[in-house]
């Protein structure tokens, strides 16, 4: 008898933490929010979150490190791994437009605790990864107002240290409720302005291509490959992660006109842009100044003191604000979206998903006030890594969940659909899974930790209070 209802409550435990998403509730489940987001907006969005101050950086330090002047074809490598996850990214969001993007996908075609353990590592990875740049924004903006002979005081400029004589980094915290209030008032106005900004990045990216293609030294190049196809594949795995933001893009999907048609358009898109900048930056800034060189914290800067072209670093510094900021608009537009869904579905109190004025605004004011906290008193030295692989989890799990999304029963696409399935949706698991290798044991050890807090909140509530 004990053994029996042992099983049956094993068999019930099992079923339950498995329990797959209804489709057709899912898709029905966000129909208060707006359909304004058109394909522009859309790249616009992605571009935001990918082309932050790492296209000023990453080409100057992995090329001197790691790939010399091939790093421009570690760039075209990185994009096609990437792609193989965009195209899983694209199939997904044109079969299933819902809010969540990869914690949804998962809760549908895997159960709710894959969905659950998507979005657990989806939330950290957004948070820590806009508390971080919130910090470079205040450095930065700090640089740029000392040109004109203002400065910040030492104690609202870092993160709570009194034995350094900081207690706020108030700038970061700004930036971060400045984001927050913009967003508050709906995603019209939030993408004119991600627009404007993301066109005035662009804008000083293509200025810095175009006027260092007058100074570019041939020799430069030579040796393309200094560290050999290692070297390339190495860059490879290394500014892999600069393109991991696309992602956020298909958080949007219930706010997208027509999304079977436009988020593959915005999500492709993005990635093909983000390509050709890259590729772009990282061909001219070798081109300017031997790679040797290139070690340093500002190598785009750095490049153009060396050909005599100070001014425009000014220029530069405004196009990585611009940069800093269109990433966190992107990224805590998309985590409140997630943690608005996950509300929604109950593993998270439904006060989450709550709807105001076609608004998660719950979600959107929890996430902003928790990041602005992080920004401004917590030191995240240490944590950044841990954004990707939060990335990585949720690439792996879409990737391979293309195969278990075509054999759904209650789902039929007409929309995008991943070209040489299954082989490319399992090429990009396994890439996925690489490049986790790649990542160190401290950033293993501290995934682990929050997992284990996740695991905790969600039996503790999402087991016992979820929608299904």
């Amino acid at each position: 008898m004990y053994r029996l209802i042992d099983k049956e409550q094993i068999m019930s435990f099992w079923k339950r933490i498995f329990a797959k998403a209804d489709v057709k509730a899912a898709t029905n489940a966000d129909h208060q929010l707006i359909r304004s987001l058109k394909t522009r907006d859309l790249i616009a969005l992605g571009i935001g979150a990918v082309i932050g101050t790492g296209i000023f950086i990453l080409p100057g330090t992995v090329a001197a490190t790691t790939a010399g002047p091939g790093i421009s074809v570690s760039f075209i490598l990185a994009a096609i791994v990437c792609s193989l996850a965009a195209m899983c990214y694209a199939e997904f969001s044109s079969a299933l437009p819902v809010a969540g993007s990869a914690y949804a996908y998962g809760n549908i075609v895997f159960g709710q605790i894959v969905g659950w353990i998507i979005g657990w590592a989806l939330i950290l990875e957004y948070m820590l990864a806009v508390a971080a740049v919130s910090t470079g924004f205040s450095g930065y903006f700090a640089s740029l107002i000392s040109g004109f002979g203002l400065h910040i005081p030492k104690a609202l400029s870092g993160a709570f240290n009194p034995a350094q004589g900081t207690y706020v980094n108030l700038v970061a915290v700004l930036v971060v409720l400045v984001i927050g209030i913009l967003l508050s008032r709906g995603m019209r106005t939030s993408m004119v302005v991600s627009r404007v900004m993301v066109l005035v990045k662009i804008a000083i990216i293509i200025l810095f291509v175009v006027v260092g293609l007058f100074f570019i030294k041939p020799m430069n190049w030579h040796p393309f490959t200094p560290f050999g196809l290692k070297g390339v594949l190495a860059g490879a795995a290394t500014v892999f992660f600069a393109y991991l933001g696309f992602d956020a893009v298909s958080a949007s999907a219930p706010e997208v006109v027509k999304p079977q048609k436009t988020l593959p358009r915005g999500i492709i898109g993005t990635l093909i842009i983000a390509t050709i900048l890259y590729v772009a930056v990282a061909i001219v800034l070798t081109g300017l100044v031997s790679y040797t060189k290139l070690d340093v914290a500002n190598p785009v800067s750095f490049a153009l003191d060396m050909i005599h072209q100070p001014q425009l670093a000014g220029v530069i510094a405004i196009g990585a604000l611009a940069g800093m900021f269109t990433m966190m608009l992107t990224m805590i537009y998309s985590s409140s979206r997630l943690v608005y869904a996950i509300g929604r579905d109950g593993l998270l109190p439904n006060w989450f998903g709550h709807v105001t004025n076609g608004l998660p605004e719950h979600s959107l004011w929890t996430v902003t006030i928790i990041i602005a906290i992080m920004g401004g008193f917590i030191p995240l030295d240490q944590l950044v890594n841990l954004v990707n692989i939060g990335t990585l989890i949720a690439f792996a799990f879409v990737s391979i969940g293309i195969i278990p999304l075509r054999r759904h029963k209650d789902i039929d696409n007409q929309g995008f659909k991943v070209p040489g399935y299954p082989v490319v949706p399992i090429l990009s698991f396994i890439f996925c899974l690489i490049f986790m290798t790649q990542l160190s044991v401290e950033t293993w050890m501290m995934s682990g930790i929050w997992f284990a807090f996740g695991l905790i909140v969600y039996f503790a509530y999402g087991y016992r209070h979820s929608a299904k």
